[in-house]
């Protein structure tokens, strides 16, 4: 998740006095309003709870008002502290941190808690309603459509909710999966939007664990409905043969035949992105993104209307980083963003082995950016998990004591072909099992090359650290 404090506002107190309000967004949307002295009291209960060890340094406070300047110098100071405690797999997970940041969306939002009902979308465009509370969190609305739908208990961590924007024509835009320090009805209340909703999908990857959904009744019926949507939706590829089959099926109720018979087509369980910009393999060409089977897929079409396929395995991807800025929109012309309207442009950058020796950055621009960062995240760590014998029902359950611990020496699995790449620069890579530092996202930085790799602005990635020249 992307977290950022790009700007502040000046608001007044319940007795007249005015206080300066720091904008927490998360993926380039206002998330809550907080004062300094409220993240102060956070730090200090997260130091009581792990220690000054542990806890990032926090912006000093100043006796005297602050200048224009010395408010900017905070702005920045509490958005990067954010963004470490965010990033850190103990603190991001605490219970601390998350409920500071659900009590803070709720009060921002002005929604008092009380019962309420929240619609709930099927991949099919049914319904569920829920009776809720407002204030109730990310889990508790997940467990409450499992208990209307009479989904068990240990199949609940096999599914999540995710923000969606239904368009006019039909088109769904996956906008991101709800997390933890999110209240649902207040998300989606808050945008004042029809457009947008709630929808219960898979949370997870690799389609061998569909087999221990499909064992139940429920289970079977939401795999079902949703890969019924992906086909129609056109993100699973089918031909002719295939799709008479797929009818066939459907007509005789086989819905597990049909499930399995899915399993087998390309893109199967992919999420497919909207239309969007990449560097790759020349500048401003249009791709079409999709994120599944451990890779992103891209279907590029270059300058010349030609059109070509490739895949990005995400274990030969060395680091990633979604960079945000601020772009002028007024009338098409540079406009100032304080005196004209803006817009936030996102960014998703990767580092991918090309070859094994040269590495090369590819960049994705796409409001979508984040949704694809947290794929990438969820991939690689179900890999891990998987490839260190662990068990993907543990992973999705409950995760009270932090992030999950990923092992130090896991080998890559070998990539197919990917598009081919004009650029003949090479880039040497000296050693490529050496271990990458956990980092985390911020904002646009001054430099954008590839040789800019300083450690906070980056997502090092541990499946890629034992590759070797024999996965290539």
């Amino acid at each position: 998740m992307h977290f950022s404090i790009p700007e502040t506002e000046v608001r007044s107190g319940e007795n007249g006095s005015t206080y300066v309000a720091y904008n927490i967004h998360v993926n380039g949307v206002l998330h809550c309003r907080v004062r300094y002295s409220q993240l102060l009291g956070l730090h200090e209960q997260m130091k009581r709870e792990y220690g000054s060890s542990v806890v990032p340094a926090f912006p000093p406070k100043k006796i005297f008002t602050l200048t224009p300047a010395e408010l900017e110098q905070r702005r920045e100071q509490l958005e990067k502290y954010m963004q470490a405690v965010r990033q850190d797999p103990l603190l991001g997970a605490s219970e601390s941190f998350n409920s500071f940041l659900r009590k803070a969306q709720q009060e921002t939002q002005q929604i008092p808690t009380e019962e309420a009902e929240l619609d709930i979308c099927l991949s099919n465009g049914q319904k569920v309603i829920i009776n809720i509370l407002t204030s109730d969190q990310t889990e508790d609305v997940l467990e409450a459509v499992a208990s209307k739908l009479d989904l068990p208990d240990e199949l609940v961590g096999y599914f999540s909710l995710f923000l969606i924007r239904e368009g006019g024509d039909g088109s769904c835009s996956f906008v991101r999966k709800l997390q933890e320090f999110e209240l649902p009805y207040v998300s989606v209340t808050s945008l004042r939007n029809p457009e947008y909703h709630i929808v219960l999908r898979k949370s997870y990857w690799d389609s061998a664990y569909d087999s221990d959904v499909m064992d139940n009744r429920v289970g079977l019926n939401l795999l079902y409905a949703q890969t019924v949507s992906d086909i129609e939706r056109g993100w699973i590829l089918v031909n002719k043969d295939q799709h008479r089959q797929l009818q066939s099926l459907q007509e005789k109720g086989s819905k597990k035949e049909f499930i399995r018979l899915a399993q087998t087509l390309k893109y199967f369980g992919y999420i497919k992105f909207d239309p969007s910009i990449t560097d790759f393999p020349e500048k401003g060409c249009h791709v079409i993104v999709s994120a599944g089977n451990n890779e992103l897929n891209f279907h590029v079409r270059l300058p010349n209307e030609q059109v070509k396929e490739g895949s990005f395995k995400v274990t030969r991807m060395r680091c990633w980083r979604v960079t945000s800025s601020q772009v002028p929109v007024a009338n098409g012309t540079a406009t100032p963003c304080s005196g004209g309207k803006c817009e936030v442009k996102l960014e998703l950058a990767f580092e991918y082995l090309m070859s094994k020796d040269r590495l090369q950055w590819v960049t994705i621009t796409s409001p979508q950016a984040i949704m694809m960062s947290i794929c990438l995240q969820s991939m690689v760590d179900e890999l891990m998990v998987k490839k260190s014998g662990g068990s993907i029902k543990k992973m999705l359950k409950k995760r009270h004591n932090g992030a999950l611990h990923r092992s130090e020496s896991q080998q890559a699995v070998k990539s197919p072909p990917l598009l081919d790449s004009p650029d003949t620069n090479r880039e040497q890579v000296v050693k490529l099992s050496t271990k990458l530092t956990s980092v985390t996202l911020r904002g646009i930085s001054t430099s954008n090359s590839s040789s800019d790799i300083s450690g906070n602005n980056f997502h090092g990635n541990y499946a890629f650290e034992g590759i070797g020249d024999d996965d290539l």
